[in-house]
């Protein structure tokens, strides 16, 4: 981060949470680029101001916003204050802030973006895209992170880097995961670990590359996006496989986690690996497969993940799958019933279906989150997937599997 920023993020108030806004002379789509949710990463902010400002506001349609996320972290320099700020965007949590009477740190910050989030919903029938800018505290390629749902596969894929789905199913709260039951593009784009320069290289190629694809540049610079192309593919090490999380190490409270040093995110490993220690005691790998995001900073609860590639065969199976709405048979299976038929929301009666291999729902874009030791939900992210909205998109009738 460099001294300006810092002296900058130090002067913040809620009311500069909006520090980047163009809106053009033409209709078009609302881009809103996210940045900052943890309080430790500064390089989409950075990403951010490099960018935005020089656009010629005269060549844009649509809106574009620049949103500060943990504005209180952000000072602090903090990944959070009290909560993490993207584990708290759960129903329930949503409910909660209605009747809070004293918001303090991150609750105050989440009635802020809940209410820039709700205002820019109401203003607009265009096409609306959710970008949320993060690093990572180890090191990695920059990735991008999405709810399994077409739409968002479809708008990955216009950027050749690793894209992981299904960590939803191990987290609990995010942003995007509740910007995605309502239907919209949402994205998490991970430049790189923390400090890391060229992570905020990075941010900035993604950054002017989704506002190419999303077509708010009434004149792009063939000449930047061809380079912005290129830095992404180096950095990616031309990795543009689809990714799914198979397994999270989950920290318990007062647990004493350390990642052993040396491992970065996309590693390959092999079963057996040494991979870190709880209070004393050896964890080793049990796959043979990548490691994923592993943690190297006191905060948070996210030990390291194990993902695998998903085959192409896979990929357009759930296409064709999803597209002729067939999860309709689901409910005639034994123990699967609709728990609301309008959302996309299936309930499981574990007793009953605990044959059935998860990735059998996967495939028809149901993940799930289980509600007690006897039954699970299946959420499905195309029946409440927005297609309508982007069907016209440019980038809308590629396919989805490369």
């Amino acid at each position: 981060m460099s001294v300006n920023l810092q002296e900058h993020i130090k002067t913040l108030e809620a009311s500069n949470r909006i520090f980047h806004h163009i809106k053009g002379k033409q209709p078009g789509a609302t881009v809103v680029f996210f940045a900052g949710i943890h309080g430790n990463e500064f390089a989409g902010v950075s990403a951010l101001n490099a960018v935005i400002p020089n656009l010629n506001k005269n060549f844009i349609r649509g809106e574009i916003f620049g949103i500060y996320g943990n504005i209180r972290a952000l000072k602090a320099n903090k990944r959070f204050i009290d909560l993490d700020l993207n584990r708290l965007w759960t129903a329930k949590q949503l409910e909660r802030l209605e009747v809070e009477k004293n918001p303090k740190n991150e609750l105050q910050e989440q009635i802020d973006l809940f209410k820039f989030i709700k205002g820019v919903l109401a203003s607009t029938d265009n096409p609306i895209y959710f970008i949320d800018l993060h690093t990572t505290s180890s090191k990695t390629l920059p990735f991008i992170t999405i709810n399994d749902a077409l739409i968002n596969r479809k708008f990955s894929s216009c950027f050749n880097i690793p894209v992981v789905l299904g960590i939803e199913e191990y987290l609990e709260g995010p942003l995007l995961s509740y910007l995605n039951t309502l239907g919209y593009v949402s994205l998490g784009f991970e430049s790189g670990q923390h400090t890391d320069p060229q992570a905020v290289k990075s941010s900035e190629a993604f950054v002017y590359l989704v506002l190419n694809h999303t077509n708010n540049l009434l004149n792009p610079e063939s000449d930047k996006i061809n380079v912005y192309k290129n830095e992404l593919k180096s950095a990616s090490k031309s990795i543009d496989s689809i990714f799914e999380v198979v397994y999270k190490y989950h920290i318990e409270p007062e647990e004493n986690f350390k990642m052993y040093q040396g491992f970065e995110s996309f590693q390959s490993i092999k079963k057996g690996t040494l991979l870190a220690s709880s209070d004393g005691q050896d964890i080793y790998s049990n796959y043979s497969a990548k490691l994923f995001m592993p943690l190297y900073q006191k905060s948070g609860n996210d030990g390291f993940f194990i993902i695998k590639v998903i085959p192409q065969f896979f990929l357009r199976l759930s296409e064709l799958l999803r597209n002729s709405k067939a999860d309709q048979v689901l409910t005639f299976l034994p123990g699967i019933s609709w728990y609301d038929k309008s959302k996309g929301i299936l309930k499981a009666n574990l007793k009953v279906t605990r044959f059935l291999a998860k990735s059998i729902f996967h495939l028809f874009g149901y993940r799930n989150k289980q509600i007690d030791k006897n039954y699970l939900l299946l959420y499905n992210r195309e029946r409440v997937a927005k297609k309508a909205m982007y069907k016209n998109e440019k980038w809308y009738k590629k396919t989805v599997a490369k």
